[in-house]
């Protein structure tokens, strides 16, 4: 009777934690229209990764086309993503050999967030700041 009510409560607790209804997810990030994404890949030069201080890809831009460890003390600074988040990315990666780009919030790639396949980008929900990134050859899912 105990294994079976153990089992019981072990199922209805992970139930809760799949149920969209019980769920802690960030906002949603607001959508984009194509032509804010052709605009996107209009300002992003290909070969490289753009991060955007606002949605839809506005505001402050730091670009790169090569990894970076230390976004505020590599060769390439982004001043600005010390204290603000980053609200929008565009991959105009080109390499075959690589599938996407991956951000984190620590240095030295620590802490990853998310990813944004070879020529796509898009609006993200997080209110996080953005400290490294690397091109990947993996699955960004």
């Amino acid at each position: 009777m105990i294994r079976k009510l153990t089992a019981a409560l072990a199922l209805a607790a992970a139930l809760a934690l799949t149920n969209p209804a019980h769920s802690h997810a960030a906002p949603a990030a607001p959508d984009i229209s194509e032509t804010d994404l052709a605009r996107a890949a209009a300002a992003c030069t290909s070969g490289w990764v753009c991060f955007w201080s606002g949605h839809n890809f506005s505001g402050s831009k730091c670009q790169w086309d090569v990894a970076d460890r230390d976004w505020l003390g590599g060769a390439a600074r982004c001043s600005w993503s010390k204290g603000t988040a980053v609200k929008s990315v565009f991959n105009a990666g080109v390499s075959g050999g690589l599938t996407g780009v991956a951000y984190y919030t620590g240095v030295d790639y620590t802490n990853r967030i998310g990813c944004t396949p070879q020529g796509l980008g898009g609006n993200l929900a997080g209110t996080y700041t953005v400290r490294s990134h690397r091109w990947i050859n993996t699955s960004c899912g």
